[in-house]
């Protein structure tokens, strides 16, 4: 049975059982704390967390997946691969345990002729948690043996996602391979033997701080009971297909075969070439997956990891013998096998095996030199040290600074020539090298003499030609490379912060508000640059601000540039949006609110436009819903050159005192024109692919000009789910439906605003009536101040606890010296005290801002005043009858 059968058998089933069955989410992780998605639970934590509601309450999927941790281990077990496939069924406050097994169970066992899996039920065990003795039951209830139902403890089976979020006991389903893969007994005897397919997940709770399997913290209880389940596709398809390993499915195997025939080895006859085949397989695989859900190589997270992926690879089947390219054969072959379980990996295939080519062809020169340096290093190593050879730090570094070979490549190269590598070293000098790069990764030039550009242009044969509106990627030639202090410079070697100016690119410059493209700049001699900004500092000369992080740049070497397509794809529907809330203000406003100044950033927009008065909110509310449904419209978006009179004469917007040439680029929107600028900048093709748009704010930042601030697409949809949850928790906490939210609210207020007010009064109350006893104390005083000092607890508003302190002052008059000193805790529980002295007081020198002090310095804070008057405060109201005591003290001293 093909690897696709398994998982439609598996979505037909569970959606025949009234699940939903929703396609996979995006290998691209939307937890900013991981790179990629590395459970199949992982698009259903905000339903299993009550985050949010979901479409519905019983769903189903296959879910890619990616795993990095034990790319070490890929190809040495039957185990371990980096990308794979999980099949879940998830049930979110409906059905728990008894449904949960009982579909798991039948599924498994039914026949494969009535539509079930068909593994025989004498070959299946079960483990389950320690205390977790109702799915014990529930299992025997479906047929279980009790003798293949073991006991685990939270090592084994207590599931969470490795970070923050949901978790619970689990019970896992094992097949028996057999006497022949090991010993009887069960999983807990032999997992090489019993190979676990499926993880049922009980999800009770939710828990954080999770440092291991056993050392977590359970935060509490989910509000609703849930059932998360992973099969694992991989294996069940190398069960089924009476394979021995998920490198010998149909989905992988195929990849295997192609690098025998590139080789002229085959696999099964060497253990040791067999890993390396079965590295490729599951490479290739991974990083075509990975690349098909937008990610490029580069040197920072998943880039990195995909580059890692490639270069494992290449140096695998070199390993095998190959020295020629491999991805054009091995791609294609891992495509076909992919293809009837995501046929959509057509649509971007040709860009991405283009940009996979490219990377190979890049570390192929580059390994070509490293090996070479690796093997000197080696050998010196080996005559200084003998059987204890180390390669120094400082050689590995060299190696992937100068010639870009990865620490992890150097470590497996010289292992298998039996060397260590003194890694520690390494790290510390990657660490001085980041954080000299880190120090000046974005600097822009200020105050630079332009000339320096003025006479490089001279230079040109012809303009550099801007590719950015139809190529992503571009071939090209480095014509100048720009170092601060020294000016054009023929040559560089990394690391450095260097400028580039290639003859043809696809990067913009920052332009017309939009921010510009990042990226990377490969060169065919192994040199490898971060793109970090791109900048015209004069007219038509596109220089991109890079960091030259591996290898040395040379003048006249051909360079392969690439920008992020995430990023630009993210700026041009916010440059799109931008247009679009320019023509609805002037929709609603008039042609008077004309642009004054716009950025156009990934997933948000800001822009300025003239207007004397802040609109209404109704107005801003009428803008955005105008923009939203002329993106259901899904308008057009096309462009064309043409004279700038042309372009005025059709209604084309620009802006005031921008200059433009004779021939301008205009933006449309809508086949009637709804929307027409000049623009230089890039868009999406059709308004639609923005998604949404959500004004965030709407203010003043000068004398006629206002601003808009908005989030778009991502970003929009972000805002929108936290408002969503927002709304449903405030829902589910006033027991009110979201139309009634805001009449609950107001009610609440209402309330709370007279529970205030008689609370006010309560507390004024009580100072008013403590005001008899703290004159009669004061009175019966023999002291020569006398002091009427006290911690009156609550007290409501500071104004009520100065005018009781004012009140007795006046009532213990001016006969002797008065100190009134009284201390509690205010309406936004903050200790304060207050202090009032009279005339006779201050002639002894008794001052209340000398009091006041002394008694806030011991609640942990300050306060003064005048002499006849002070207040104070602090944060430790656990002190106060401590501060009143010492402020009493202190004013009998005189």
């Amino acid at each position: 049975m093909r690897t696709s059968e398994i998982a439609k058998r598996y979505l037909d089933y569970f959606a025949a059982h009234d699940h939903l069955v929703v396609p996979s989410a995006s290998l691209i992780s939307p937890n900013p704390t991981t790179l990629f998605t590395i459970a199949g639970m992982v698009p259903f934590i905000p339903y299993l967390m009550g985050e949010q509601t979901p479409p519905k309450h019983r769903m189903a999927s296959n879910q890619k997946c990616v795993r990095t941790l034990d790319i070490d281990e890929v190809g040495k077990t039957t185990r371990h691969g980096t990308f794979f496939q999980m099949l879940g069924n998830f049930s979110f406050g409906d059905y728990f345990k008894e449904e949960a097994i009982h579909y798991a169970y039948e599924l498994l066992t039914t026949p494969q002729d009535k539509g079930g899996y068909g593994f025989d039920p004498e070959k299946l065990w079960m483990t389950t948690f320690t205390d977790d003795e109702e799915a014990r039951s529930m299992w025997k209830n479906e047929g279980v043996d009790p003798e293949h139902i073991q006991i685990m403890g939270m090592e084994d089976n207590f599931w969470t996602t490795g970070g923050p979020g949901p978790g619970g006991p689990c019970s896992e389903i094992y097949v028996d391979r057999g006497p022949a893969f090991g010993k009887e007994g069960g999983p807990i005897a032999d997992e090489n033997r019993y190979i676990e397919i499926w993880d049922l997940v009980f999800e009770n709770y939710e828990v954080d701080n999770v440092k291991s399997k056993t050392d977590l913290h359970i935060v509490g209880e989910l509000e609703h009971k849930n059932i998360d389940t992973g099969a694992g596709l991989e294996r069940l398809a190398y069960l089924m297909q009476g394979k021995g390993n998920i490198y010998e499915t149909d989905e992988v195997y195929p990849v295997i075969q192609a690098a025998e025939q590139l080789s002229g080895r085959k696999y099964g006859e060497d253990e040791a070439m067999d890993v390396k085949f079965r590295v490729v397989a599951d490479h290739v695989r991974s990083a075509l997956m990975i690349m098909s859900d937008g990610v490029r190589p580069s040197n920072n997270g998943r880039g990195y990891v995909l580059r890692r992926l490639l270069r494992r690879t290449i140096e695998a089947m070199r390993v095998l013998g190959v020295e020629d390219a491999v991805l054009p054969t091995l791609f294609p072959t891992s495509k076909a096998a992919m293809e009837p379980s995501y046929p959509e990996l057509n649509d971007t295939f040709h860009e991405v095996s283009e940009s996979a080519y490219g990377e190979e062809d890049a570390f192929r020169r580059t390994l070509s030199a490293g090996i070479d340096i690796l093997d000197v290093a080696v050998n010196k190593a080996k005559q200084e040290s003998g059987a204890n050879a180390v390669v120094s730090g400082d050689d590995a570094f060299k190696l992937h600074d100068t010639y870009g070979f990865p620490i992890e490549l150097t470590l497996e190269m010289a292992a298998d020539q039996g060397v260590k590598v003194d890694e520690a070293k390494f790290r510390e000098l990657m660490a001085e090298q980041k954080n000299r790069a880190r120090a000046d990764a974005l600097k822009k030039r200020h105050n630079v003499d332009l000339s320096v550009y003025d006479d490089f242009k001279k230079t040109l044969a012809k303009p550099i030609d801007f590719l950015g509106y139809t190529d992503m990627s571009a071939r090209a030639t480095v014509l100048g490379i720009m170092q601060e202090g020294k000016g054009s410079v023929p040559a560089v070697t990394g690391p450095a912060n260097i400028e580039v100016i290639l003859d043809r690119t696809p990067f913009y410059a920052e332009a017309g508000g939009q921010l510009a493209d990042q990226g990377e700049i490969l060169s065919d001699d192994g040199a490898v640059l971060e793109v970090d900004d791109v900048q015209k500092p004069i007219k038509d000369l596109i220089v991109h601000q890079c960091r030259l992080t591996e290898g040395t740049l040379v003048v006249g070497t051909q360079v392969n540039a690439s920008i992020d397509l995430a990023r630009r794809g993210a700026i041009a529907r916010s440059h799109t949006a931008t247009h679009m809330v320019h023509k609805a203000l002037r929709e609603e406003l008039g042609p008077q609110a004309t642009q004054r100044g716009s950025e156009d950033a990934p997933n948000r927009l800001r822009f300025d436009f003239q207007w004397s008065s802040a609109p209404t909110k109704q107005v801003m509310s009428a803008v955005e819903e105008r923009v939203n449904d002329r993106l259901r419209d899904n308008l057009a978006v096309t462009t064309k050159e043409m004279k700038f009179d042309d372009a005025i004469a059709l209604g084309a917007m620009h802006l005031f005192g921008e200059k433009y040439g004779d021939i301008v680029r205009v933006v449309s929107i809508g086949e009637d024109g709804w929307s027409r600028e000049l623009c230089g900048g890039t868009h999406v093709d059709h308004v639609g692919k923005i998604g949404a748009i959500n004004i965030m704010s709407e203010s003043s930042i000068g004398s006629g000009v206002r601003r808009v601030d908005a989030v778009v697409g991502a970003g929009a949809y972000e805002f929108n789910a936290r408002e969503h949850a927002l709304v449903s928790q405030l829902s589910d906490k006033l027991n009110a439906r979201p139309d009634e939210l805001a009449e609950r609210v107001n009610a609440l207020l209402a309330k709370l605003k007279e529970s205030d007010r008689r609370l006010a009064a309560m507390y004024e109350g009580q100072l008013s009536a403590a005001i008899p006893e703290l004159v009669r104390n004061a009175e019966a005083s023999t002291a020569p101040v006398k002091v009427a000092a006290k911690n009156v607890g609550h007290f409501g508003s500071f104004d009520a606890l100065r005018k009781t302190v004012l009140d007795v002052r006046s009532r213990l008059g001016e006969e002797s010296p008065v100190v009134v000193a009284l201390a509690g805790v205010s309406a936004d529980d903050k200790p304060m005290v207050a202090v009032a002295t009279n005339e006779a007081a201050r002639k002894l020198g008794i001052k209340a801002g000398d009091l006041v002090r002394g008694a806030s310095k011991i609640l942990g804070g300050g306060g003064g005043g005048k002499p006849d008057f002070a207040q104070g405060g602090g944060a430790d109201a656990s002190k106060l009858d401590e501060a009143v005591s010492a402020l009493e003290r202190e004013a009998l001293k005189g």
